[in-house]
């Protein structure tokens, strides 16, 4: 059974149509991308998958559960960040790291250990101690994808990921992501920068006003669409001319 299963999912926000019968599945341990321009429907999706929205047509389940009819059971198998998440602000970080591995524990010995790898996986050492008011926003978004991989979720439902990172820190990142996917946590990535998808991704979908125009791996969309890369796989799935620079070959 897939982790993830949608199926002719729709979203109509008052007559806006953000979905129209999307449909794909995620295998256990996958690290699967969903990638597309602004206001493809993207974090529409994720929200829907995440609990936080209601289809208005099709349906989605997660490890079997219905995310709607069975939104609290999804809810403890799944780990959401947004694009713009933020965390408490009036917390040092170890106090946020603490106060959400209380909140998902089932005791206090399990919430000791979250702590200690959210305190690992976050890489901001002595600046725990710090309120978050002070941190910039890479730190911030180091920490929330902490608090996100902390609980080792059957499912991590991220919204890029990278947002606000430099090089040596999204490095970091797409390892960590690499690494708990071979533990056996499912990865839902969504993200504007298809070149970090097709490196870290087992297979993808493009999504293009609503719609899934294509799904695979990174390697066979470039076969098929013959790319040399995603960012070109889109363009030519959805028909956009790829043009030559400006100043010609020779600029």
């Amino acid at each position: 059974m897939p982790m993830v299963e949608v199926l002719n999912l729709e979203k109509d926000y008052g007559g806006v149509m953000a979905l129209r019968g999307i449909s794909f599945s995620i295998n256990g341990g996958e690290i699967f991308g969903l990638i597309g321009p602004n206001g493809a429907g993207k974090s529409t999706t994720l929200k829907i998958l995440s609990t936080l929205l209601k289809p208005t047509g099709g349906r989605a389940k997660i490890a079997g559960y219905d995310v709607v009819k069975e939104a609290p059971k999804v809810r403890e198998l799944i780990s959401y960040l947004p694009e713009e998440a933020g965390a408490y602000k009036n917390l040092t970080g170890k106090e946020y790291l603490e106060f959400m591995a209380k909140l998902y524990a089932k005791d206090e010995e399990k919430a000791m250990e979250m702590l200690e790898l959210g305190m690992k996986l976050s890489g901001l050492g002595e600046r725990l101690n710090d309120k978050v008011s002070t941190y910039s926003k890479g730190m911030t978004r180091k920490l929330l994808i902490a608090r996100a991989l902390m609980v080792r979720p059957k499912l991590a439902i991220l919204d890029e990921p990278a947002s606000g990172l430099d090089i040596v820190n999204a490095y970091a990142i797409r390892q960590t992501i690499r690494r708990f996917s071979k533990e056996g946590v499912t990865f839902l990535l969504s993200s504007h920068n298809m070149l970090e998808v097709e490196y870290l991704c087992h297979r993808v979908a493009l999504i293009n006003d609503g719609q899934i125009v294509e799904t695979g791996t990174p390697a066979e969309l470039k076969e098929k669409y013959g790319a040399e890369n995603l960012e070109e796989v889109f363009m030519r799935a959805v028909g956009v001319e790829i043009r030559e620079p400006i100043g010609g070959e020779g600029a």
